[in-house]
């Protein structure tokens, strides 16, 4: 599974951007998705994730209410919308593949595809 992001930016305190990740190669059957985010020196960080077999979606407790994930399955696309952005947002973001069903707490370590990241820098 190749998996490419896109849409991150700079933005100013309050403002929204939707990221997007593209996956291709090996995508039939069921998985989880997710998005990740990362600052420097720190572990990366689960915030979202899909279950492409339904849809039932999963957020860390930091971005419930701002943070929505979705999928276009005909484009084979992912989606972060994300509202209300702060300084503690400013990461560069991740997405995610995994072969196994998705877990509330979004482990990293289930997740064996990942995209080159975006960054995201809320000013």
């Amino acid at each position: 599974v190749q998996l490419v992001e896109s849409g991150g930016g700079s933005v100013q305190v309050g403002g929204s951007l939707r990221l997007s990740c593209v996956a291709s190669g090996d995508t039939m059957g069921r998985y989880c998705m997710g998005w990740f985010r990362q600052i420097p020196d720190k572990e990366r960080e689960g915030v979202a994730a899909i279950w492409t077999g339904g849809g039932t979606t999963y957020y860390a407790n930091s971005v419930k209410g701002r943070f929505t994930i979705s999928r276009d399955i005909a484009k084979s696309t992912m989606y972060l919308q994300i509202n209300s952005l702060m300084p503690e947002d400013t990461a560069m973001y991740y997405c995610a593949v995994s072969r196994r069903t998705c877990q509330p707490s979004i482990p990293r370590a289930d997740f064996g595809f990942w995209g080159q990241g975006t960054q995201v820098t809320v000013s």
